[in-house]
Formats: C-alpha cells, sequence, structure tokens
C-alpha cells in the first residue's frame, strides 16, 4: 500500500528541525496551540507542490527544507518520477523541497531536480490534505458544484469534459458572430477602402519601376535636340563618309598593316588581336548611335504622353498615401482581406448555422449532467447521512439541491446548494447557516470521507474537528479510526477523544533557552501518552486527568 512513511522539517517557521514517523494507519499530530503543529500540514503543503512563502522560514535562517520518504506501489506515480529523471529504490520515493529567504524555490523527486508542477501531480495520487480552508471554501456554491462532481464519478467527469469541449466551440461560434455584426460598419468602411484602392491600382496599373523609367525617358526627350547634335558628332568621329580619317578607318587600316607585319613578327599577335576587338567594338558603337539617333527622330512616346503619364502615377501615389512600389507589394494580401470582409454574409449565415447546432449540443449535454448530478446527488446524501450517523448526528440530513437554470454555463445549467436539516421536521437550510461550529464540522467531516479519493492512500485532517467535544469528539475519532482501516490517516488535532485512536501519537512541544524559543516533535507512548491526553483533557496531569486519558485509551482499543 503507498503511504507517507516519514516527515523530515528544517527551519520551518517555530520548527528547528525535527522528524516525524508516520504510522501505516492513524496518526494523530498533538500539542498546545502555537507549538507548531500546523508547521507539519504547511511542510506537506510544499511537498505537494504549493505555493512557497517565504515567510514561514524560521526567523534567523536563510533557507527552510523539508523532505518526505514514501513507500510506493503506485505504478504511475513511479513512472511519473522516471521520467523526470528520479529513482524509487525498492518502492521508497523521497520527495524535497527547499525555500530561501530571497523566495526561491527548488524541488526534487528521487534525487532528481524536478519543477514544483510535478510534485503537484504527484501530490493527487498520493496525499490529500482536508482542513479548515476546506470547510470554508465548501461553504462556496462552486466549491458545492465542485464536491458533487467528484461524488458524480468518472462518468460525469468524462461528460463534463465533452461538455467543456461543445461550450467552447458554441461560445466561439457565437462570439465570432457577434464580432461580426458587432463591427459590420467598421469592416464595411475597410472593405470600401480596400476595394478602392485595387480599382485605382488596376485602372492606373503601375508597372514594378515604371516611375524610375519614365523619369529617363523624359529627361532624354527634353534634350533631345542637344543629344542629337552630339550624338551626330560621335558618330561622324567614328564613321563618316567624307574624305577625313575616322575612327572606325583608322582601326581598320591599323589592324590590316599590323596583320601583315605580325607574318614577320609573332609578338605581333597579342597586339593584332586587341586591335582586332577595338575594330569590331568601334563598329559596334557606332552601330548603337545609329539607333540611338534613331530613336530621337522616332521616339515611341511623345514628351507630352510620358509627362502625361508620370502625372498619372503621381496623382495614383498621392491618393494611395504611399509609394506605388509599397502599394504593389501590399495588393496581394490587400486582396485575400477583401475577399475575407466581403464573404462577411457567408460567413456569418455559417457561423448562425454552427451556433444553432452547436447550442443544441450543448443544450442537450447539460441535460445529461443534470440527470447524472440528480442522481450522484441522492447518493451523496446517503453517503453523508451514513457518515453523519457515525458523527454523532444520526437524526440529521444532507440535501444536495440540483436546480437547473436557463443559462448555459461552463459547467452546465445546474446550481447546486447544499442543505442541513439537523433533526426531523426542521426545514433545510444552506450549511453556512444552518449549522452550529461543531456541527459545520463534523458535516465537513463527513462531506471529505464521502467525497474522499480512493486512488488518493494518504488522507490528512487538520483540525477539522475545531468546535466539538464530548460525546461527538469521540465520534468522530472512531471514524477517522474506522476511515484508517482503509488509508493512511493523519491528523492534526486538539482533542483528546480523537487523539486516543491513533496508531501512532506525536507531539509538538514548545520549548525556550531564554534566548531561542524552538519547539520539539517526538513520538510519544506509555506513559508520556498518557500524559499528553490528560493535559489535552484538563491542562495538567492530574489523578483524574490521567484515569480519564486511561479510560480513552481502553475505549479506543474496540473500533466501533
Amino acid at each position: 500500500m503507498t503511504r507517507l512513511d516519514e516527515l523530515t522539517i528544517r527551519s520551518l517557521g517555530v520548527i528547528d528541525e525535527a522528524r516525524v514517523p508516520v504510522a501505516a494507519g492513524f496518526t494523530a499530530i498533538t500539542g498546545e496551540t502555537g507549538a507548531g503543529k500546523t508547521m507539519l500540514v504547511q511542510a506537506l503543503a510544499l511537498l505537494r507542490g504549493e505555493r512557497a512563502d517565504a515567510g514561514v522560514i524560521r526567523s534567523g535562517e536563510d533557507r527552510a527544507a523539508v523532505q518526505g520518504v514514501w513507500i510506493v506501489d503506485d505504478a504511475d506515480a513511479v513512472a511519473l518520477v522516471e521520467d523526470a529523471g528520479g529513482v524509487v529504490d525498492d518502492g521508497e520515493l523521497i520527495l524535497g523541497r527547499a525555500l530561501t529567504r530571497e523566495g526561491r524555490s527548488r524541488a526534487q523527486a528521487g534525487g532528481a531536480a524536478v519543477p514544483a508542477g510535478l510534485l503537484r501531480e504527484l501530490a493527487d495520487r498520493l496525499v490529500a490534505v482536508h482542513g479548515q480552508a476546506d470547510q470554508q471554501r465548501l461553504r462556496s456554491p462552486d466549491a458545492q458544484a465542485a464536491a458533487l462532481d467528484r461524488a458524480a464519478g468518472e462518468r460525469l467527469a468524462a461528460l463534463l469534459a465533452e461538455y467543456v469541449r461543445e461550450h467552447e466551440a458554441w461560445t466561439a461560434a457565437r462570439d465570432a458572430a457577434a464580432r461580426i455584426r458587432d463591427e459590420h460598419d467598421a469592416r464595411a468602411a475597410e472593405a470600401a477602402s480596400i476595394r478602392a484602392e485595387l480599382e485605382d491600382l488596376e485602372a492606373v496599373d503601375p508597372q514594378p519601376g515604371e516611375q524610375d523609367e519614365l523619369a529617363a525617358i523624359a529627361h532624354r526627350l527634353e534634350h533631345s535636340e542637344a543629344l542629337r547634335a552630339e550624338l551626330a558628332e560621335a558618330h561622324g568621329a567614328l564613321s563618316n563618309d567624307e574624305d577625313e580619317p575616322d575612327a572606325v578607318t583608322l582601326a581598320g587600316r591599323a589592324r590590316r598593316l599590323v596583320e601583315r607585319a605580325s607574318g614577320d613578327d609573332a609578338a605581333l599577335g597579342g597586339a593584332l588581336d586587341l586591335l582586332v576587338q577595338a575594330d569590331a567594338l568601334l563598329q559596334e558603337a557606332s552601330s548603337a548611335i545609329v539607333r540611338a539617333l534613331d530613336d530621337l527622330e522616332r521616339p515611341e512616346r511623345s514628351l507630352d504622353e510620358v509627362q502625361e503619364r508620370r502625372a498619372q502615377l503621381t496623382a495614383l501615389e498621392r491618393r494611395l498615401g504611399r509609394t506605388l512600389e509599397e502599394a504593389l507589394e501590399a495588393a496581394p494580401a490587400a486582396a485575400l482581406r477583401l475577399a475575407e470582409l466581403e464573404g462577411d454574409d457567408a460567413e456569418l449565415e455559417r457561423l448562425d448555422a454552427e451556433e444553432r447546432a452547436r447550442h443544441e449540443a450543448v443544450a442537450a449535454l447539460a441535460d445529461r449532467l443534470s440527470a447524472l448530478r440528480q442522481e450522484a446527488a441522492r447518493h451523496l446524501e446517503a453517503a453523508v447521512g451514513e457518515e453523519l450517523a457515525a458523527l454523532a448526528m444520526p437524526n440529521a440530513r444532507l440535501v444536495v439541491e440540483v436546480a437547473p437554470t436557463d443559462a448555459l454555463g461552463p459547467r452546465g445549467r445546474d446550481r447546486v446548494t447544499m442543505l442541513l436539516a439537523p433533526h426531523p421536521g426542521a426545514e433545510p437550510r444552506p450549511v453556512q447557516r444552518g449549522a452550529s461550529g461543531g456541527e459545520l464540522s463534523r458535516i465537513m467531516l463527513a462531506l471529505e470521507v464521502a467525497l474522499a479519493d480512493e486512488s488518493v492512500p494518504t488522507m490528512v485532517f487538520d483540525e477539522v474537528d475545531a468546535g466539538v467535544g464530548g460525546a461527538a469528539a469521540t465520534e468522530i475519532g472512531r471514524r477517522l479510526a474506522r476511515l484508517a482501516e482503509h488509508c493512511q490517516v493523519i491528523v492534526v488535532t486538539h482533542l483528546a477523544q480523537v487523539a486516543a485512536f491513533a496508531e501512532r501519537h506525536v507531539r509538538v512541544e514548545k520549548g525556550t533557552d531564554g534566548r531561542i524559543t524552538a519547539s520539539q516533535v517526538s513520538p510519544v507512548e506509555g506513559e508520556e501518552r498518557l500524559a499528553e491526553l490528560a493535559r489535552m483533557l484538563s491542562g495538567t496531569a492530574s489523578e483524574t486527568a490521567l484515569a480519564h486519558a486511561r479510560e480513552l485509551l481502553d475505549d479506543a482499543r474496540v473500533v466501533g
């Protein structure tokens, strides 16, 4: 059986250093108020991966550390640790948590450093802590609804998971449709703006780099006369029909002369190659100048046409409020966005249809959840009734009211209310208003036991017996002892009637040397245990108190 075997604490609250052995069955932890009993629960909270507060570190120390040793036969828990790099040696799992004054926290599992989240995941399988804070939480409607869902078990959990998925899909479709409706005017304006820009671009049809190209053409046309004269003179220098020497003729003559001379001097081969190239290049340049002169004489577009096109592009750029290059680059994405915006009507129709279908599915699932909760409510009422009878409230009745509403919330449409009828004929009232402090403690204990997850082998109760005394306290101790037959039970208590039923009794005792106050934690047996029970009963270990304590122990030996 998986269970906590030992708890070690260093520099936590008033506890300097303590080793707490824990019984496989029922362990009671007692001590005077302020001795530090709750530090043991705080240590378990740290090992459960709960939020670490540097304020719990012992005064004068820089760090606190807790360690728990578990005997584990849970294969899933072992797998979690080993997957994180830890080791479970012969079924022994060691969990640790250290906290510094600066607020830094470090967790370990099986000797490996792990995130606190892994401790939380392990805690769900190893230990459940029930305390007065849990009682306060169970006063809220949400907590009562969650408690009922726990009582309903896996069947409801699976259905609830399906409901949550459908509810999220339904609300997503509903919100998307509402968003389109709410943003209709803005989306229509955006579509009109994009459409106008794309239509403008299509009408003008600017081309990448066209403005630079037009600027160059305009410059050439504006200076055509001067260009024509310069090109004509250049062409004449290269090639002319007159008797004056030109570059092409002279280069050709030089090539022929060197060609003849190279027959007598092979070293002239390089010079001949260069002259051949020069001759070809000069003729090519002459041809290019002729083509340029022809272009000037017969341009594809007049200067007026070029300037008109430039003005058209400039005007488009001004309307767009950005460069044409930017507009052309953004055009594909703008077209996609326009298609999206123009599809609003079709999308809205689709979303409305999806919303209706999803709503029907969610409503049907909510009805099934309500039916399961109604069934679970009756079982929970019966289970808690049995527990209350064992806790000296045989005539009390818990009523779990499941009232379906019109609203489909994240967990269904049900409003869950727990009510108490303390005796026959009494009108059930909400538990937070219908019970005394002692009754409320017993009701909450009954709920916690009835709702206990059988997969969690260790249950810790932190003073859930507050406000209880007399015969009711004895019945609480008896009920916890019976519970310990099936799982490990650790109880922090101030009642001797409860502690007497424990198989192991651990006392937290505060001491001081006049300078430093510290608490010691130690098991008590035999006469020491009698003395501790007597102190809990009357504040002193008088003969009368010791006799009463002995009587409690004798009565507790027979459970039930």
